[in-house]
């Protein structure tokens, strides 16, 4: 009997590690079922790159990560930025346009609008070596706006009083307890109109458009896609496809593999984007739309 319970000690310990450790192996399998390889292709070296900017533009580190990182992988022989944003804070904004732009000097970029190029994101693309659209998208919102609320009334109602200490005529510009005064609007458009001098100059820099004529292109004029082709801010019109093909003949691959998105990534992006609300937790708010 002890000879038969020594002989299946190697079996009954394999057992009961599984049973005791059931849902942490459990766990291991479905890891390895979701980030193994599913075929050959996925364990060969993507050659062009697809980066997706899509919803507002707040908080733009991972894209300008990914733009940087594609910059410098000598595999990487071509990106395509595809686009479907209304546009955000003009900081971010600025800050893509000009990766795309010091990409653009080492290997070509395709920005492809799928559904809204607005705006902040059509900052983004200025610099890409062509900008294509699908035919149903809308394009262009080239403006500047800063927003916000008096809540003076309602606090009124409620017997709520704000006080303040301050140093410099300007410093409450923008404070939601009473109507702005004249100057303080006339700060505001100050700052409105270098931001749109700004932002209208790139346009027409990148796209050899004249400047002097941007009111067909820019204020603020919301175009369809072919509307935007005929006024100079896109190239062409088409699909995601087309716009794949075209990166493949200007990145020179004869064999192109494209990155497939981290799956893990993708998980997390689809549960964001079901229980993310954007919050404007600062005032005033200045973005391009």
């Amino acid at each position: 009997m002890e000879f038969m319970k020594k002989l299946f000690t190697p079996i009954t310990a394999t057992l009961g590690l599984i049973q005791n450790n059931f849902k942490a192996m459990l766990f291991l399998l479905l890891l390895f079922l979701l980030f193994a390889p599913a075929t050959e292709r996925d364990l060969r070296q993507n050659n062009l790159q697809e980066i997706s900017l899509i919803g507002p533009i707040m908080e733009v580190s991972e894209v300008l990560k990914q733009l940087e990182d594609a910059a410098s992988n000598d595999t990487v022989k071509g990106v395509l930025l595809t686009i479907d944003s209304p546009g955000g804070a003009v900081a971010p904004s600025v800050e893509i346009a000009y990766a795309v732009k010091r990409l653009k000097e080492k290997k070509p970029v395709i920005a492809y609008a799928s559904g809204t190029l607005a705006s902040g994101s059509y900052y983004a693309s200025i610099w890409a070596n062509e900008i294509i659209v699908n035919p149903g998208a809308m394009v262009g919102s080239i403006g500047v706006i800063m927003e916000g609320a008096d809540l003076s009334g309602i606090m009124s109602k409620f017997g709520v009083k704000t006080q303040t200490v301050q140093a410099g005529k300007y410093k409450k510009i923008g404070t939601m307890d009473r109507e702005w005064e004249p100057h303080e609007v006339n700060e505001l458009n100050k700052v409105i109109q270098g931001t749109y001098d700004m932002f209208t100059g790139d346009v027409a820099n990148a796209r050899n458009l004249d400047i002097t004529k941007r009111d067909l292109f820019a204020n603020a004029h919301i175009f369809t896609a072919s509307q935007a082709k005929e006024v100079g801010l896109v190239d062409s019109l088409g699909v995601r496809y087309d716009a794949k093909v075209k990166l493949v003949e200007l990145s020179g691959v004869t064999k192109p593999v494209w990155n497939e998105e981290d799956k893990f990534e993708k998980i997390i992006k689809k549960l964001s984007a079901t229980t993310a609300i954007t919050l404007h937790t600062y005032f005033p708010n200045l973005t391009l739309k």
